[in-house]
């Protein structure tokens, strides 16, 4: 199918990568596109989106942006509310994102996965699940390549698994009718995928979210357009998932930010967990078994000797992904082939080398004290624990009880040194813990854990925090420590 657009005129807010894949496909479809960011793109960005005919405005982004403009497609890394966006709704002038126009063009089943943690691992095994199943399969959102780009690609016959983060979904509320463009963008109603699936919800993001309610406002975004021939996948071991699975309906308290809302959950409902349900279908584990419940028919789908990951989360993603690519139409004997074959993804409690008896584990993806926990949990040795990064404003209390009872050395690094030290100023009576070391850098933290290893240790970089205030992202991180451990084993 070809797309036109060009009766329009098209505003784009933030030129990360949703935002330079929007533009570029918008502009080969005929829409006039000015794209704005704060920054100047890479030379290379900027002469591929001139020769498309963009129009790059670099600087402040007041509402002069607006004159003339149809439509706004924004990088989901922007937040919602920046003058030019408040404007934009006081006019009616629609805004979307790069992920929401995916959504609504996919002619296959969609598959979206949120969660605050658990994320990557969970999409890319429903995936592999589905691949082996016979579809083909189109993976997307939040890991890989946005999916806009190859929309056309698509058959209605094939699968499509998107991750979506809390930003990603920050747009999909936003509701203003754009009747100007080509359908199906013009049609006035929201949307959500045809299997939206919510993994867990904790604190997270709150440096950028003004406030826990806003979060989990942007996660609910998953379910909320969802009708009865829709599913919905929920943990019914999360707290706060918990109510919403009994009541049906979702409930979020007004906090900064975010006024009070709630709506029925109207899609069938699947749900996963350790302990067998009481009533919902869905998956659990028992006797060493994931089983799955479907329509009043129980079957056994996995046992533990089928799956290669570490921890107790990585069981609830597995549970969790038998249950999605279930509904979407996964085979038992597919599910545990996949499973089997899978040894997790990059950044993700990964062996980075064994020296002298010890072994290093990359665990960059930890972002957060809660998914530095996870990775605490995963192991019974004594662990050499290298945190720090950025901040994102999250409590670490419940971090620091744990790291007194499993680490023997913690090295702190980066900007978040002063709270980790902060957070592990009181030594509990009766802990692991022996020494604290601050450290610069993640090369002086690599360098301070060298020298202090012991064989039979675990030495495992679980950041708790974010990497922008040394790296792009949490993979330039963890490739970096990668590096560095394999440093280590030169003569």
């Amino acid at each position: 199918m070809t797309y036109d657009f060009s009766s329009q005129t098209l505003l784009i807010v933030g030129l990360a990568r949703e935002g330079r894949v929007a533009a570029r496909w918008l502009a080969r479809r005929n829409a006039r596109i000015i794209a704005s960011d704060l920054r100047p793109p890479q030379n290379d960005v900027r002469e591929e989106l001139e020769a498309l005919g963009v129009s790059l405005r670099i600087g402040p982004q007041t509402p002069e942006l607006l004159a003339n403009v149809d439509a706004i497609v924004v990088s989901p890394g922007v937040p919602q509310d920046i003058p030019l966006l408040q404007t934009a709704r006081s006019r009616g002038i629609p805004i979307t994102a790069e992920p929401r126009l995916f959504a609504q063009g996919c002619p296959a089943p969609l598959t979206g996965i949120t969660g605050s943690s658990g994320k990557t691992t969970t999409t890319t095994l429903v995936a592999r699940m589905l691949e082996a199943s016979g579809f083909r399969t189109w993976l997307g959102g939040n890991i890989g390549a946005p999916l806009l780009a190859q929309l056309e690609e698509i058959d209605a016959k094939e699968r499509a698994v998107m991750e979506l983060s809390s930003f990603q979904l920050l747009y999909w509320d936003e509701l203003t009718p754009w009747p100007a463009a080509p359908p199906p963008w013009n049609r006035p109603e929201a949307i959500s995928p045809n299997i939206a699936a919510i993994l867990n919800i904790t604190p997270n993001h709150l440096d950028r979210h003004p406030s826990m309610s806003h979060y989990i406002a942007a996660k609910a975004n998953i379910l909320a357009a969802q009708t009865s021939d829709d599913i919905a996948i929920l943990n019914r071991e999360d707290e706060m998932i918990r109510s919403w699975i009994a009541t049906r309906r979702v409930d979020i308290p007004a906090g900064p930010g975010q006024a009070a809302r709630n709506f029925p959950v109207r899609a069938q409902l699947l749900t996963f967990g350790f302990a067998r349900p009481e009533q919902e279908d869905g998956a659990w584990l028992e006797e060493g078994r994931i089983q799955l419940r479907r329509g009043g028919e129980t079957r056994i789908i996995l046992t533990l000797d089928d799956i290669h990951l570490r921890g107790r989360h990585n069981l609830a993603n597995v549970l969790a992904a038998v249950t999605i690519a279930a509904a979407a139409g996964a085979t038992p004997d597919a599910m545990r082939e996949a499973t089997r074959a899978f040894r997790g993804v990059p950044h993700r409690l990964e062996e980075a080398g064994r020296i002298h008896d010890a072994l290093w584990i990359n665990d960059s993806i930890a972002t957060a004290p809660e998914r530095a926990l996870a990775a605490l949990r995963s192991f019974d040795a004594p662990i050499i624990l290298l945190a720090g990064g950025r901040d994102k404003h999250l409590p670490w209390d419940e971090w620091a009880e744990e790291v007194q009872q499993r680490a023997r050395i913690v090295v702190a690094f980066g900007e978040a040194t002063p709270i980790i030290l902060q957070a592990l100023k009181d030594k509990r009576p009766g802990g692991r813990l022996e020494t604290i070391i601050a450290a610069p850098d993640l090369p002086a933290a690599v360098q301070a854990a060298a020298a202090n290893a012991r064989p039979g240790e675990i030495v495992l970089l679980s950041p708790g925090g974010t990497s922008f205030d040394a790296y792009p992202d949490f993979a330039a991180r963890g490739q970096h420590f990668r590096e560095l451990v394999a440093e280590l084993t030169r003569p």
